[in-house]
């Protein structure tokens, strides 16, 4: 694969976290918890954007199952994992649903391949496996059902995914970052078929230059939901 990606975007300080909600411009904001709430906050804290990488297609596939291959059929194979994404923005201080928004997902397969691109391990050109797009329903959420990622060579285990939000003026806000799993979990998926014999391809997270700026931040917690997993992530964009 092509290098894929190089970082961009990084952590803001509490100060700087501060002095975002009074600001203009899309930034991405993400549950926290009490520690936040004590600290007169809304319980979000800012999350970095990172690159799209070279892998971006904007198919226009509306659809919730992103595994098949729209051109024949075919299904990628893999360990089945269901992820929703609960997108809110900031409003007077606080966190609300943001309905309407256009969310992306994009991520290799099992075999550490992304559909619809040429690089110098072939070309995929014309398949779209492993892609599409839902919008957010009135509580601002998202559903996919997609498959654990791969591996290739340069790169810890994520998926990409893009934010895409109507703004005054005609205006369109994009946010755009990637999700992250827990090595330990990996290791385990990468026993099974048909992941078997692709864990060197990897590298682990704390070996990964994307995930140094970002990953804890943007780790999914994944819980097991036979026959495969199930995460959910929350984020909020100030979009004023």
């Amino acid at each position: 694969m092509i290098d894929d990606d190089r970082p961009m975007g990084r952590v803001l300080t509490r100060r700087e976290a501060l002095a975002l909600l009074g600001a203009g411009g899309l930034s991405a904001l993400a549950a926290r918890g009490a520690a936040a709430r004590s600290a007169a906050i809304p319980a979000c804290v800012a999350r970095p954007a990172l690159t799209e990488g070279p892998y971006f297609v904007d198919a226009r596939l509306d659809r919730s199952d992103i595994r098949s291959d729209p051109t024949d059929g075919s299904v990628r194979p893999g360990v089945p994992l269901r992820l929703a994404l609960r997108v809110s923005r900031l409003a007077r201080g606080a966190c609300a649903p943001l309905p309407g928004a256009t969310v992306d997902l994009w991520h290799c397969d099992a075999l550490g391949v992304y559909s619809d691109v040429q690089d110098p391990g072939g070309s995929t050109v014309g398949r779209k496996f492993l892609r599409g797009y839902q919008t957010t329903d009135g509580d601002g959420l998202v559903r996919f059902t997609t498959i654990y990622p791969g591996a290739y060579r340069g790169r810890a285990v994520h998926i990409h995914f893009k934010v895409r939000s109507a703004a005054g003026g005609g205006r369109v806000h994009d946010f755009t970052s990637q999700l992250f799993f827990d090595d330990a979990l990996s290791d385990q998926v990468y026993a099974q078929p048909p992941y078997a014999g692709r864990a060197g391809e990897r590298v682990r997270n704390a070996r990964d230059g994307i995930y140094r700026s970002a990953g804890p931040l943007l780790t999914l917690a994944v819980t097991p939901a036979a026959p495969g997993y199930a995460a959910t992530f929350e984020l909020a964009l100030e979009t004023g």
